[in-house]
């Protein structure tokens, strides 16, 4: 698995570009008699394996792409495509989910079918929505969906692991604020996009300390703002971004409604025309309870009871795997990757996967295969999407 996941680091992939890796992927899985079908989601590759008469079916994710940065390494497995590196492991994710395909495919000590689900575009493509809206789980009936991300904040021999909530929503605001340009001695002959950009920002603070639950959590943060070329110009218009991160649906809804009413308000307050454009990221990523309990039972049973984080709190980064779990019933878990408190976190250009826990990730996956499709015993969860 090791030399595996350093091919992968070697040849990192973009999304959607994911062709070498994707063709890697499928080589190893019919080289070990696994069914293969590719092309969802353009680079994308189900593996299918069917043992006994189990009435269930589940399905591994991993994902594929990596990342759009020069990486700072004098490995000899660093990568050879400048400007792009997997800084977030998923050479790892996809290794992980190679080691347990070979180890079933070989075992086969289970009942029921496993789709290994090799998913591009995890980072900026939603590869995983695009993977459902294609008929992801139309061609491949699944009662229950898990995937994994490596942990570099947490020690190797931890796992965290936690019903409901893990990791937000993350949705996007581009604001484009139309005014009137003047020269800058004479500001009352023109319309200042620039002031109204700054009364956005505060009015997007007060929505969350005035509009959101205390007790819930919502981050609207204004990250670019865009204006002006000259010192003594008030420029004609001015462009705003900002990302929002929510965990609960109904929050999610009522930033996009507020942010919607406030723009129009400001619009009449100020008179000047504002573009908008809401894009909406990926769900919020929830564990659902028994799902959660048996991700929980099974690394457990991989690492031992004391080395698991029941209190991990949420993060508010984001997974796109939870468009998967949007459909679907199942766990995302975080294992720990952590060599020591220097050790380079995700998205650090000097980043590399620990190979260590390919092991301890492979294990879990086939674990879960072995406790939900029981062999004579059928899926633990069937039935529950009929």
């Amino acid at each position: 698995m090791t030399e595996w996941r350093r091919d992968f680091h070697a040849n990192p992939e973009l999304n959607y570009r994911e062709t070498r890796t994707s063709d890697r992927v499928a080589e190893r899985l019919e080289s070990w008699g696994i069914e293969v079908q590719r092309g969802l989601a353009g680079t994308g590759v189900v593996g299918m394996l069917r043992e006994g008469n189990g009435p269930g079916a589940i399905g591994l994710r991993a994902d594929m792409d990596a990342l759009p940065i020069e990486e700072v390494s004098d490995r000899p497995w660093r990568s050879t495509n400048p400007g792009v590196m997997h800084a977030c492991g998923h050479d790892g994710h996809t290794t992980m989910l190679l080691g347990a395909a070979r180890y079933l495919a070989e075992t086969r000590n289970f009942s029921g079918t496993v789709h290994f689900i090799f998913q591009p575009a995890e980072e900026f493509g939603s590869g995983a929505r695009r993977m459902v809206a294609e008929g992801l789980f139309d061609s491949f009936p699944c009662d229950t969906v898990w995937a994994l991300h490596n942990a570099p904040n947490l020690p190797v021999g931890r796992a965290a692991i936690r019903p409901g909530a893990v990791m937000a929503a993350v949705d996007g605001l581009k604001l484009v604020i139309t005014g009137k340009g003047a020269h800058a001695a004479r500001p009352h002959t023109g319309n200042d996009p620039i002031s109204v950009g700054v009364q956005l920002h505060t009015a997007f603070q007060h929505l969350v300390t005035k509009n959101i639950d205390p007790v819930e959590t919502a981050l609207v943060n204004v990250t670019q703002f865009h204006a002006g070329t000259a010192v003594n110009v008030v420029p004609p218009a001015a462009e705003l971004h900002a990302t929002i991160r929510t965990f609960d649906q109904g929050v999610r809804e009522t930033v996009k409604r507020r942010v919607h009413e406030i723009v129009a308000g400001m619009e009449a307050a100020y008179g000047v025309s504002i573009g908008i454009e809401y894009r909406m990221g990926c769900a919020p990523t929830v564990n659902t309870p028994e799902e959660a309990a048996a991700a929980d039972r099974v690394i457990a049973g991989v690492l031992g009871d004391a080395a698991i984080i029941r209190d991990n709190p949420p993060t508010a980064g984001g997974e796109d795997f939870a468009d998967m779990l949007a459909a679907r019933p199942g766990a995302y878990i975080h294992i720990g990757a952590g060599r020591g408190e220097d050790d380079p976190q995700l998205h650090h250009p000097s980043y590399d996967f620990n190979d260590d826990i390919l092991p301890i990730g492979a294990s879990y996956f086939a674990a879960l295969v072995e406790d939900q499709l029981r062999a004579g015993q059928g899926a633990q969860t069937k039935g529950r999407n009929e």
